[in-house]
């Protein structure tokens, strides 16, 4: 399988993924913002011309919570997923989507205001209220982890999504200094090989 990929991206995710999973993969690198990304060659892969994108045979799929679903169903079944009648199921399915529905939004918001936009043409008060907005994502992470060690029982897809989301506020500066539950959570998932090999990839 390939692993279309950039550094500081979504597509750590999947290398996470697969590492954890010690599935075979190539990796194709580009940076981010690389005009390679939106050559027409890359954009017949992903029109969007953005990474993770996955191509596995005949079948090729973008959206790293998509790709981790995919997957874990079809090259992983049992593994980092609660049974569908454990009760951790549907904790694990509320947390795997909390990372794009809840977290990453404002982070974008973020990456642009401080780093992809030209300095003039930034919004600093767009940049501060999404830094706050995602202190307050952070806040429910830091309630359900309290007592815990990972978001559904045992290590989970759902870590993989919102634990990199969390990594990703903290670094770009949310306020986690009153979530010692979050920061924990933060050390504990980067202490893993897996992720370190994903960071470096």
């Amino acid at each position: 399988m390939k692993i279309y990929y950039a550094p500081n991206t979504r597509a750590v995710r999947i290398v996470w993924l697969f590492e954890e999973l010690g599935l075979p993969y190539e990796l194709e690198r580009f940076k981010l913002g690389d005009a390679s990304m939106r050559d027409p060659a890359y954009l017949k892969v992903n029109p969007m011309g953005r990474v993770p994108t996955l191509k596995d045979g005949d079948v090729t799929i973008s959206e790293s919570g998509a790709i981790v679903q995919y997957v874990l169903a079809r090259h992983a079944p049992g593994r980092l997923v609660p049974p569908v009648e454990s009760p951790q199921f549907p904790v694990y399915l509320q947390w795997l989507h909390y990372a794009e529905g809840m977290i990453m939004p404002p982070v974008n918001t973020v990456v642009v205001e401080t780093i992809l936009l030209a300095p003039e043409k930034r919004n600093p008060v767009n940049a501060e209220r999404a830094v706050r907005l995602l202190s307050r994502m952070l806040g429910a992470v830091n309630t359900h982890m309290d007592g815990r060690e990972y978001l559904a029982g045992e290590f989970s897809g759902a870590d993989i999504m919102t634990g990199h989301a969390c990594t990703v506020a903290a670094r770009l500066g949310a306020d986690i200094s009153d979530k010692p539950h979050v920061a924990a959570y933060i050390e504990r998932v980067n202490a893993r090989p897996a992720l370190k090999r994903a960071w470096a990839a």
